[in-house]
């Protein structure tokens, strides 16, 4: 995923001179539908008596291919919208806010339009085509240019239109059904807006009944020319000059990147069951993490675009959840996602959760990486918080190699290892992504080492865990004592999380505790940089996968435990004491609160890193193993039974 810092401005005089031709288009065109049929649109109404519906002047389009028998149709754009409301003549505001946004929206598609041209030399060509002078011999690429644009206009107009109504829509229908999109001439610019008005005016006429409706209607014409007019661009060979640079409109802080959608920075309610710290039951270091990264998260400083924790070492920007089913990942997600639209909520900050799921995958060549893309790029935009996931990442992503893998799969995987690992990507400290996983030896290796966290999601463990989870989901609604037990004083995070680490002084898996013990009667206690070194380096020797990018995951993990407190509580509840105050001041607050790194921290963390490395790595070769065994018995089998028909 590639971050850029350098945005090309758009210049706000350049779109303000588009506005006087844009009024005009939206006041009335003539236009010949080319691909799709008129769905007999009711007439707009005549202003006053003796003024006619049609406006009388010629439509100047030029057109490149022979012009259809088919009537042109007056289309009065802005007299439609005014007139979506019947018991009102006057103009709603929200009626002036769509006017608004598409000329907005038309003069800044315009001015894309104008740079691709300048910036390909399509403006010449233009000039010399008006001269006749345009060799033939450039006809091609003339015609090849003028589609590109075209593809450009509609998308940029489709994409802000879409961006400045998204904070108007109050109750849009979900549901809403206006058809498919069809009429995408892409002769040239002005063609291609002509058309895609015309088809708008045509979706407003039979849909939209009420200023909502209204919303609703322009929002997913929007969306559904976005989406066509990206597929028909992915075909063009000659976008590159657009899609290799961002712009941006200074206004509205809005941003064209290539074909992606521009989704606005708002929070939005969540549909979702929170959970409780107390309700996430074992888990101790996985629960302990997540409810750090959630503070975290909050000294992210809005101005600074940038974290303090980023800066100073011990940001978790991507983990793995991984356990058996049933052991409380998706409860951990529940509560983490819960307490950052908390602290959210209370600091007054954008909140922004998305999940990629397998409704990403999509058997169009590309779409399945557009859609990873643009899930990447909406939880990285640097003015919210930002929390992903990938929940069963295993379904989602593919293994390269594996031939059960479909090609969605493995754009997903291309994008996210990019995303999380890439060579521009930038990590502010906005926001982090979780990726989830029953079965991550399943998961490619090399997306796998691109989470810097290993969170081990194994749900309760002691005696206490069990009986603290059975009265949890128990309920109320029952007359059993509790009984010889002090409840949920197992889940004292502390106390739980302490106990854990500790466990990690020595390997748990055979394999890396055989390479442990010979290092250790070796050398002696790993007590030293020296020590630990050789010790990877046995670790590497027993497992050529345990490479660089293992020893930096282990060290940002060091550098977590470094950071191992909490924020207090009233750092979030009271903003005045933490969250409102200015960079330097956060920045210097967490340095005085970290903690020197230590022997134990180094050894526990390599320890736990190679621990779950692995696991998985046993794991895929045991279950390489049991397929290849399987494959070997079908085939014996195959050959006693044609050995047998050979006999009879």
């Amino acid at each position: 995923m590639t971050i850029s810092t350098d945005l090309m401005e758009l210049k706000e005089d350049h779109i303000r001179e588009k506005y006087t031709l844009v009024e005009v288009m939206l006041a009335g065109f003539d236009h010949t539908p080319r691909i799709a049929t008129t769905r007999n649109a009711k007439p707009v109404t005549e202003r006053s008596s003796g003024l006619g519906t049609r406006r009388r002047f010629r439509s100047t389009t030029p057109g490149f291919t022979t012009r259809p028998n088919t009537a042109s149709e007056g289309v009065r754009l802005s007299e439609r919208i005014t007139e979506c409301d019947d018991d009102d003549p006057l103009m709603s505001p929200l009626q002036a806010t769509v006017l608004r946004s598409l000329r907005r929206a038309l003069s800044v598609a315009q001015v894309v339009s104008d740079q691709f041209a300048d910036q390909t030399g399509l403006s010449d060509k233009m000039r010399d085509n008006l001269a006749g002078s345009l060799a033939a011999n450039q006809i091609a690429d003339f015609e090849e240019l003028l589609n590109a644009t075209a593809l450009i206009s509609l998308h940029v107009f489709a994409n802000m239109t879409d961006f400045l109504l998204a904070n108007s829509a109050n109750d849009p229908d979900s549901d809403l059904d206006i058809g498919d999109v069809e009429e995408i001439v892409v002769d040239n610019p002005q063609l291609a807006l002509h058309g895609a008005l015309w088809e708008l005016d045509q979706k407003l006429s039979s849909f939209a009944n009420s200023d909502n409706q209204l919303i609703a209607v322009v929002m997913a014409f929007c969306e559904k020319l976005m989406e066509k007019v990206a597929r028909r661009a992915e075909a063009s060979s000659r976008l590159e000059p657009f899609t290799s640079v961002n712009y941006r409109v200074e206004a509205e802080d809005f941003e064209i990147n290539g074909f992606i959608p521009t989704a606005r920075a708002r929070s939005s309610s969540l549909t979702m069951t929170f959970k409780k710290p107390h309700e996430v039951v074992g888990n101790h270091i996985a629960k302990h993490q997540a409810m750090k990264l959630s503070k975290m998260l909050m000294a992210y400083d809005f101005d600074r675009k940038l974290n303090p924790f980023a800066e100073l070492g011990g940001f978790i920007f991507t983990f793995m959840g991984d356990g058996k089913p049933g052991t409380g990942k998706t409860t951990l997600i529940q509560m983490m996602a819960g307490l950052i639209n908390e602290y959210c909520q209370n600091a007054g900050y954008a909140f922004r959760y998305q999940n990629l799921s397998t409704d990403s995958i999509d058997s169009y060549q590309g779409k399945s990486a557009q859609n990873a893309k643009a899930f990447i790029k909406n939880v990285l935009d640097p003015k919210v918080i930002g929390f992903g996931t990938v929940d069963d990442i295993d379904q989602l992503a593919g293994k390269r190699g594996d031939r059960q893998s479909s090609a969605g799969q493995l754009e997903i995987t291309a994008v996210l290892m990019e995303s999380f690992a890439g060579a521009n990507t930038v990590v502010r400290g906005n926001c982090t992504f979780g990726m989830f996983s029953n079965y991550p030896e399943n998961v490619d290796d090399a997306l796998r080492q691109r989470a810097g966290a290993r969170f081990l999601v194994d749900g309760p463990q002691t005696q206490e865990d069990y009986i603290d989870i059975l009265h949890l989901l128990i309920g109320k609604n029952h007359q059993i004592p509790l009984g010889d037990h002090a409840l949920f004083e197992a889940q004292v995070i502390k106390k739980a999380v302490a106990a854990s680490y500790d466990r990690h002084s020595r390997p748990t898996e055979d394999a890396l505790l055989n390479v442990f013990d010979r290092v250790s009667s070796e050398i002696g206690t790993l007590d030293t940089i020296a020590k630990l070194g050789r010790y990877l380096k046995a670790i590497q020797q027993a497992d050529e996968r345990f490479t660089g990018r293992a020893i930096k995951n282990i060290t940002d993990a060091i550098k977590v435990r470094a950071m191992d407190f909490e924020l207090p509580d009233e750092w979030m509840e009271n903003t005045a004491l933490f969250l409102a105050r200015d960079y330097e001041t956060k920045k210097n607050m967490i340095a005085e609160l970290a903690k020197p790194i230590t022997t134990e921290m180094a050894l526990q963390e390599i320890n736990r890193y190679a621990d779950s490395e692995f696991r998985y790595a046993d794991k895929s070769d045991e279950v390489a193993i049991e397929a290849a065994v399987r494959d070997m018995q079908r085939t014996a089998e195959a050959k006693r039974r044609y050995l047998e028909t050979l006999s009879q």
